[in-house]
C-alpha cells in the first residue's frame, strides 16, 4: 500500500522515517501476539496429552477453574460447544474424576458442574507448575507500574478475543 508523503515532502516509506519505524514496530508486536497465541495452543495440546485428556476437555477444566462452578449450559455458552457436546465432555471429565455434577438446589432442572480439586492438584497442577513459576519469575523483573500496564494490555487482548468469539459464533 502506497502512502503519500507528508506536508514536508518526505515519503513515509523512506528508511528511518518515524512512520516506517512505527509500522515495523507494530508488525513485530502483531507477530509476537500471534507467536504467543500459537505457543499457548501448543502448550495446551501437549499438556492435555500429558494429563491424558483431550484439548477441549482441558479447556473446559480451565474455564471451570477460572469461573468457579458453572451450569452445564453456562459452560456450553463459554466454550461455544453445543449442550450435547458439553454432555460428552462432562461425562469424560466426571468419569476421570476431574468434575462432579450436582443438581441446582434452586432449580432442579439445572446441573451445576464443580471441579474436584484433588484430581486437579494431583494430575493438572504439576503439568503447569513449571510454566507458572517461569511466569512469576518474568513478572518479578517488572515494577508494579509496569505490571499494571502489562495487565491492562492483557485485559484489552482478552476483550478483543471475547468480542471476536461472539462475532464468529453469531455467524
Amino acid at each position: 500500500m502506497e502512502e503519500a508523503g507528508d506536508e514536508r515532502g518526505w515519503d513515509a516509506e523512506q528508511d528511518g522515517s518515524p512512520d516506517r519505524a512505527r509500522r515495523r514496530l507494530e508488525s513485530e508486536f502483531l507477530l509476537a501476539v500471534r507467536r504467543a497465541g500459537a505457543g499457548l495452543q501448543l502448550l495446551g495440546a501437549a499438556s492435555a496429552d500429558t494429563i491424558g485428556i483431550n484439548v477441549t476437555d482441558l479447556n473446559c477444566l480451565n474455564i471451570l477453574a477460572l469461573g468457579g462452578h458453572l451450569t452445564a449450559g453456562e459452560l456450553a455458552k463459554r466454550t461455544g460447544l453445543t449442550t450435547a457436546s458439553i454432555t460428552g465432555v462432562l461425562d469424560r471429565l466426571e468419569e476421570a474424576g476431574f468434575v462432579r455434577r450436582e443438581r441446582d438446589p434452586g432449580d432442579r432442572r439445572r446441573v451445576i458442574v464443580r471441579l474436584e480439586a484433588g484430581r486437579g492438584m494431583r494430575d493438572v497442577a504439576p503439568v503447569f507448575a513449571p510454566v507458572i513459576a517461569a511466569w512469576r519469575a518474568v513478572a518479578a523483573q517488572y515494577t508494579d507500574d509496569e505490571l499494571r500496564l502489562i495487565l491492562g494490555f492483557q485485559e484489552q487482548l482478552e476483550q478483543i478475543m471475547r468480542d471476536r468469539l461472539v462475532e464468529l459464533r453469531s455467524g
